[in-house]
């Protein structure tokens, strides 16, 4: 009896002592939130585009607000100074990401560079991606296949203008450049335009790409609300599915053509010089198999390869598209850069080594990200432990939204935000102040192909200036607004009114 008394007295005292503590604990300090609804929380306040609503909603309630989406917390960050804490100060507790369908079905279970949390297996991969794959020198490496496609583009422009006035669709234009690009970097082919060598697996490529395209943007409920799940709503998850054993299918037939033929030529680990100026980003990795075939299986891989092409083209050719759309609309940008091409590079096709003598047209990149990046939403982080983010609590495992087009518009932080003002950049390679200019994210997960992407964008956009005269169709203004999906494209496919410029056409005709 007396046993029984001593455990319902420790019981007691247990009981008391946890009380006490919660009733003199210091009550934490949460971001403000909008009112919700149960279950769903704050979904119903979400309309498309994400980044406008979002950015509604942190222009009433501040800059650091705390939602919830379905069962999912999730912050909203809108200012430099919280997105540094986040980035910067808190980098590590936020490097995790978020488990979502996209990347448990199409990255390989959470598994590739992009959507693998942090640790030892993405810790590699980065130094695979910055080391081996994306770094300058290797970059400098694919040069030529950069300016061989640009300037395929500029003679098809060229051939079908017949020396007048002619109207093209630009869209489809710079999405088949960016991925002749890529997959010629990565597999040494091209599946758009002439000299494709196998017509048939061009077209299924390209039937793969556009696919993945439009079901990376679907919306999954799933996500936030997981009691719906099995439900596949709009049969996305079925659909993801669907294409990555497609994608993968075809991906792993140019990976087994490589090793095929490096065994047949000889390919080793002890390449000279010339061997290595041929290789592909698939040589490159299947020498790294070779040499730890134990971690570098066909499965990382394929991981790499996806995450290569879902983030190196479509992003490229809509941020080209933007850049033409702004110069279309403010003809006196176009003409201060036609004029910088004529004093730096004269009656010559623009190179890559040509960009260092052009700042206003880095000014033109640069501004166009900021009014348009092409994530105006980070890839979500997650929360690996509780933080405090702008005098904030913010538990662990909460989902982190930066709104980088929100804080690229900040009135208080620019100078008519609204307006495109190369200008803005001129005397700096980028905004030191804080982080108020992250188009590429920022911190350990920012993104390891931003210089790539600035080249590629910057010897296009160079090349077509230089060698055409561009104009509106009509008077009206080209439509600026953005459609629906994660790279915000444009609503309306950029078409414009070109010629071939006077000083261009002997360069022109000889290509």
């Amino acid at each position: 009896m007396g046993v029984f008394f001593s455990i319902l007295a420790l019981f007691f005292f247990y009981f008391l002592f946890s009380i006490s503590k919660r009733l003199l604990a210091t009550p934490k300090k949460l971001p403000p939130t909008p009112p919700s609804i149960p279950i769903i929380g704050h979904l119903h306040l979400i309309k498309k585009p994400l980044h406008r609503s979002l950015t509604a909603l942190s222009n009433r309630y501040g800059p650091i607000l705390s939602l919830r989406f379905g069962s999912r917390p999730v912050l909203l960050i809108s200012s430099p100074s919280s997105a540094d804490d986040c980035l910067s100060k808190n980098d590590i507790i936020f490097a995790n990401r978020p488990r979502l369908l996209i990347g448990n079905r199409m990255a390989f279970n959470c598994s590739n560079i992009v959507w693998a949390s942090y640790g030892p297996h993405w810790r590699n991969l980065r130094r695979i991606a910055t080391v081996e794959i994306l770094s300058s020198n290797r970059i400098q490496m694919f040069s030529a296949v950069r300016i061989q496609e640009i300037r395929s583009l500029v003679k098809d422009l060229f051939r079908d203008s017949e020396l007048g006035k002619s109207v093209v669709e630009l869209k489809s234009k710079f999405s088949e450049l960016t991925f002749n690009v890529m997959m010629r970097m990565i597999a040494g082919k091209r599946y758009y335009g002439e000299n494709v060598v196998d017509l048939e697996e061009g077209r299924r490529f390209r039937e793969i790409v556009k696919e993945i395209l439009a079901v990376a943007g679907a919306s999954n409920f799933g996500d936030f609300l997981p009691f719906l799940g099995w439900m596949d709503l709009g049969g996305v998850e079925k659909r993801m599915v669907k294409l990555a054993r497609e994608r993968d299918e075809f991906l792993l037939a140019l990976i087994d053509e490589h090793r095929r033929r490096r065994n047949k030529d000889g390919f080793s680990c002890e390449e000279g010089e010339e061997k290595k100026m041929k290789k592909t980003l698939i040589d490159v990795l299947l020498s790294l198999q070779e040499t730890e075939p134990q971690y570098y299986t066909d499965h990382i891989l394929l991981g790499m390869i996806a995450a290569l092409l879902a983030a190196g083209t479509d992003t490229s050719a809509l941020t080209t598209e933007w850049a033409m759309s702004l110069l279309l609309n403010n003809p006196d940008v176009l003409e201060k850069a036609k004029a910088e091409l004529d004093i730096h590079v004269g009656p010559r096709l623009l190179d890559e080594s040509d960009l260092s003598k052009l700042p206003y047209l880095h000014c033109i990149v640069n501004e166009t990200l900021r009014l348009y990046p092409v994530a105006p939403l980070l890839v979500p982080h997650e929360s690996s432990e509780e933080s405090i983010i702008g005098g904030f609590n913010v538990p662990r495992g909460t989902m982190l939204l930066v709104n980088v087009w929100a804080i690229h518009r900040d009135p208080k932080l620019w100078v008519d935000p609204l307006d495109f003002k190369p200008e803005r950049f001129q005397g700096s390679e980028g905004v030191k102040e804080g982080l108020k200019f992250i188009p590429f994210g920022h911190g350990r997960r920012v993104c390891p192909g931003a210089g790539l992407a600035v080249r590629m964008v910057s010897l296009a956009l160079g090349t077509l200036i230089q060698c055409f005269e561009w104009e509106r169709i009509g008077e009206e203004k080209v439509d600026m607004t953005e459609g629906p999906g994660l790279t915000m494209p444009k609503s309306q496919p950029l078409k414009a009114v070109y010629k071939p410029h006077h000083t261009m056409l002997n360069i022109l005709s000889q290509l």
